[in-house]
C-alpha cells in the first residue's frame, strides 16, 4: 500500500473511488503525535488510497476533502454530479 506523494492526485483518486461504489467505501484519520504525521486512508477493500503528511497547511485540505466526502455521504441526492460541482 504506497503512500501518494501529491495531495491533488490523492484527492482526485479518493473522490473516484467514493463514487464508484459509495456503499463500501471507508475513510479513516489517524494522526500520531509522537510522530507528528497525520495519515489519512480511504478504501474498499480492494483498493486501498494513503496519502500521509506532517505538514500543518495539509491540515486544511484533507479537513476540505473529509467534508465533501461526508456530505455526499449523507446526502439523499444522486451521487453522479455532486463532486464536480464543488
Amino acid at each position: 500500500m504506497p503512500y501518494y506523494q501529491t495531495w491533488e492526485e490523492f484527492a482526485r483518486a479518493a473522490e473516484k473511488l467514493y463514487l464508484t461504489d459509495p456503499m463500501k467505501v471507508r475513510v479513516v484519520l489517524k494522526y500520531r503525535h509522537c510522530d507528528g504525521n497525520l495519515c489519512l486512508k480511504v478504501t474498499d477493500d480492494a483498493v486501498c488510497l494513503q496519502y500521509k503528511t506532517d505538514q500543518a497547511q495539509d491540515v486544511k485540505k484533507i479537513e476540505k476533502l473529509h467534508g465533501k466526502l461526508m456530505r455526499l455521504m449523507v446526502s439523499k441526492e444522486s451521487h453522479s454530479g455532486a463532486m464536480e460541482t464543488d
